[in-house]
């Protein structure tokens, strides 16, 4: 057994290299002649964030240009002009989100490191002769995010890398793929500015990019396949995706990536990750520096002051733990360690800080459930507050309902009751008129309720939702027809009519009519009863032109016998199209409405049996709701009305009804078709006499033929836009 110091102490494995050559670079005296120097360096909490104080011989002039990398996460401040005369080049902090600060100097400049738990944004700001440099909170996960493909962890959220401050959209310069050391890809973007916003976050196995109010070049939308290079990279796609540019990157394999940018150069890493079978890898949840640890028979106690040795971590341990334990772990994250230590011997730990308390998990329960008793009796005697909150963005009737409980317009159709924000001792009161609420309560609740209010009075992005509705119709029709007649006028001259058969004479007539005045029976004559064939062309199916007629007349030398033959021919076509395009402005996930047309009236009987007159509408109408994704697309639903008046009735006039009604995804910006109807109407019409109408070639005089055909076709487009400020909406 070891029983030695020595060799009790186990083989820790230490920080890289790194932050040992940036100690000895801060300690090298300064090179060049530079006309300030940093005198003192501090760090502190402030309202959960990490503040670091940085004091100088001079002011300087402006705030001093930084980074932020992602993978290890650190941010990185260059002060140029400036010597570390602070005497020490790191300080170890463990304190929040903040790891440890190291001073860097070179010839010329001096670099500030902050090492950090998590990445996260930064504000620099200068205050008299200090530089104040705050991080943004971090929120810790209360669940462990799954781990995706690569063994990298998914990020539910992305990651603002830098906000945007053009005022109007950039065209990126260019979009270039370059194999880095050790078999890294790297993806280099030349912005069109340094003000320019990127967003990062990470969706499946993929990586993606979005440059905020940037546009890119038709050449630069593109996929670039670069697995030739050798990197964990296979592919690289550039698409335009409303007022913003999305890069989507598709690595393979175990992989991380950093992020940086140098003025308006931005530049994506993304490199290997070389696992060694040999060694543990690190449970999920775990992501504490890696150590080694072999024991036979250690007292508990002594363990954990080991590893409150390599973490810098404060540890308190109760009387209460006791007892002895057999380890070996080799390359295990620290916290991973500590967990399996605990759990060996039922113990639990609490974290406040930088000092972690180590006890039994019954004593540690009946020390919080104390704890607990005990703010409820502080809560039940402590004092009230009031205090008044202005709304801008909510009402404050909505907002008062839901602190007490009940149940607010906004969720009146959704089951179950309201939960009460409020204390027991908790009242609060709207006021309309001012759009103000007063709050009295506890400082606690009364801080609960600030912080909720601050995520609620929010302004809600609005959409513009324009509607296309085409009516095309295009017709076509042809009719043919033929009339055909005789007259016999040798009785009316003086002559014999008709022909000797024989038995008698016969006479041909177009009726009735025509034979008795042919014969002399009748004194009178109507020259359209000579007609044996009367079907014109048909002009009532083609819109009711007018046809053309051609006729031919055969008669004798006497001119008392005559063949009459008219044709008649009529061909018509005809093109129209009608677009309807309404278009609404409406707020993400609230209804809007627009409709124009006419209210026709109509009798309808009462119950008491007299008449009365109602009205039937016959609209143009589009009722829409959108809603804004994560990803700045958008779903609609949509119920669209396209009525018109048609034929009268008896009962009042018919409405010819177009509807569609749906649910779509679209791009933000781009259009959709959600309908279509494609109708088509084909007629044709044979009016003959029976038996001669169907003689081949002489058929023709006895009979007309009309063919018509109609083509009419309904689309309805969408396009939805995310308004980003009100001159947009003004267009």
């Amino acid at each position: 057994m070891k029983t030695t110091e020595e060799n009790a102490r186990p083989m820790i494995s230490r920080w890289s290299m790194r932050l040992a050559a940036l100690a000895a670079l801060a300690a090298a005296p300064a090179i060049g002649f530079a006309q300030n120097a940093i005198q003192s360096l501090t760090n502190g909490l402030k309202d959960g964030s990490e503040v670091i104080r940085l004091e100088f011989s001079e002011p300087l002039t402006a705030p001093p240009a930084g980074f932020v990398l992602q993978s290890p996460a650190r941010v990185a401040l260059d002060l140029p002009g400036v010597v570390n005369a602070t005497g020490r080049g790191t300080q170890e902090v463990n304190q929040g989100n903040l790891r440890s600060i190291a001073l860097a100097q070179g010839s010329d400049r001096t670099r500030l490191v902050l090492n950090l738990k998590q990445a996260t944004r930064y504000r620099a700001e200068i205050d008299g002769k200090a530089l104040v440099v705050t991080l943004d909170p971090v929120t810790v996960p209360t669940a462990t995010p799954a781990a995706a493909p690569g063994g990298v962890r998914a990020s539910a959220e992305p990651l603002h890398f830098a906000d945007s401050h053009n005022a109007s959209a950039e065209a990126l310069r260019d979009i270039d793929f370059r194999r880095g050391r050790d078999g890294a890809g790297r993806v280099v973007v030349d912005l069109a500015s340094n003000q320019v916003g990127v967003d990062i976050r990470q969706q499946g196995q993929n990586l993606i990019v979005e440059f905020l109010r940037s546009t890119a070049p038709q050449g630069l939308r593109r996929r670039l396949d670069v697995t030739d290079f050798g990197t964990p990279v296979q592919s690289v796609s550039t698409t335009q995706v409303g007022d913003r540019v999305r890069m989507t990157i598709e690595p393979r394999g175990n992989w991380e990536h950093s992020a940086y940018q140098t003025d308006s150069q931005f530049v994506l890493e993304v490199r290997p990750v070389k696992v060694d079978p040999q060694k543990l890898t690190a449970g999920p949840g775990f992501s504490g520096d890696k150590l080694s640890l072999n024991f036979q028979s250690i007292e508990v106690r002594a363990l954990l002051q080991v590893i409150a040795d390599f973490t810098n971590f404060n540890i308190v341990t109760s009387d209460t733990v006791t007892g002895n334990v057999t380890l070996r772990l080799k390359d295990v994250p620290w916290d991973q360690a500590l967990d399996i230590i605990l759990q060996a011997k039922g113990l639990g730990v609490k974290k406040q800080g930088n000092v972690l308390w180590v006890a039994p998990k019954d004593e540690l329960a009946a020390k919080e459930k104390s704890e607990l008793e005990a703010k409820a009796q502080v809560a039940e005697l402590e004092p009230l507050r009031t205090q008044s909150f202005q709304l801008n963005y909510t009402k404050a009737e909505e907002i008062a309902k839901s602190l007490s409980g009940q149940q607010s317009t906004a969720s009146a159709g959704a089951s179950g009751s309201a939960t009460r924000l409020l204390s027991k001792r908790g009242s609060v009161i709207s006021e309309s008129r001012t759009n103000q609420l007063f709050v009295t309560d506890i400082p606690a609740k009364l801080e609960e309720i600030g912080q909720m209010i601050a995520k609620i009075d929010i302004p809600v992005r609005q959409v513009m939702i324009e509607a296309r509705i085409v009516e095309a119709e295009d017709t076509f029709g042809r009719s043919l027809g033929v009339k055909l007649g005789s007259s016999d006028r040798r009785g009316v001259n003086g002559g014999v009519p008709g022909w000797n058969v024989g038995l008698g004479n016969l006479a041909v007539g177009g009726n009735y009519g025509g034979i008795g005045y042919t014969t002399g029976q009748s004194s009178t004559n109507d020259y359209s009863n000579t007609q044996f064939v009367n079907l014109p062309a048909s002009t009532t199916s083609l819109g009711g032109a007018s046809a053309a007629t051609f006729a031919l007349s055969l008669f004798g030398a006497a001119s008392n016998r005559f063949l009459n033959l008219e044709l008649s021919a009529l061909e018509a076509e005809g093109r129209g199209k009608l677009v309807s395009s309404p278009r609404v402005i409406t707020a993400d996930q609230v209804k809007a409405l627009i409709e124009q047309g006419t209210e026709l009236p109509y009798q309808s009987a009462t119950s008491s049996g007299a008449t009365a007159i109602q009205f039937r509408k016959a609209n143009l109408k589009l009722e829409v709701v959108p809603q804004i994704t994560p990803e700045g697309n958008i779903i609609l639903d949509v119920d669209v009305n396209k009525d018109s008046v048609g034929q009268s009735t008896s009962a009042g006039y018919a409405i010819n009804t177009k509807h569609v009604k749906t649910q779509v995804l679209v791009e933000n910006g781009g259009t959709v078709v959600i309908g279509g109807i494609f109708q088509i109407d084909e007629t044709e019409s044979v009016n003959k006499v029976p038996l001669l109408g169907d003689i081949p070639y002489l058929g023709a005089l006895f009979r007309n033929k009309t063919r018509a055909t109609s083509k009419t076709e309904l689309l309805v487009f969408l396009t939805p836009k995310v308004i980003t400020d009100r001159s947009a909406a003004a267009r």
